[in-house]
């Protein structure tokens, strides 16, 4: 992932729901990263009771899930959170390719933004310095939340 990260948009989100998907394996990673989304999501004003957390057991699951929150929710936005580490074989990259496939597909079907907070790394280091490190991808997820709610009623309107 780039180091370079647009900047937040001035965009009042006291309105939006949120609904996120967070994966329970990998737990102190993705902790980590859903402590970020939610300090982000907080910091551009969206309420608490607004968002919706609820949690999988692995990132392979958290397709169905974002599908099932649009569907069910009506978020304006959806957040699916996860970190898959490289092992021994290629497993890692099967999920990691099939979750964002899925993520996609379930984006562009209910027409509600799903961001994709999947974070895969080479190893434990690269997944600590993405979640909980230097590099706060959570609130970078809540940022884009944000952002792509605020062009979805935009354009809806």
């Amino acid at each position: 992932m780039s180091g370079d990260s647009p900047q937040p948009e001035a965009v009042d989100a006291s309105g939006f729901k949120i609904s996120i998907a967070a994966a329970r394996f990998n737990e102190r990673y993705v902790g980590a990263l859903l402590s970020g989304v939610l300090g982000g999501l907080e910091a551009a004003g969206v309420r608490r009771r607004n968002i919706t957390v609820v949690r999988v057991p692995g990132s392979n699951e958290l397709p169905l899930a974002a599908a099932l929150l649009a569907g069910r929710r009506r978020p304006d936005a959806v957040i699916a959170l996860g970190v898959i580490i490289r092992g021994g074989t290629i497993h890692y990259e099967l999920i990691a390719h099939a979750a964002t496939q899925g993520l996609m597909d379930v984006s562009l079907s209910s027409r509600v933004p799903v961001i994709n907070g999947i974070i895969v790394a080479e190893n434990a280091a690269q997944a600590r310095a993405r979640c909980s490190g230097r590099i706060d991808r959570g609130s970078e997820f809540a940022v884009a939340a944000v952002s792509m709610a605020a062009l979805r009623r935009g354009l809806s309107t």
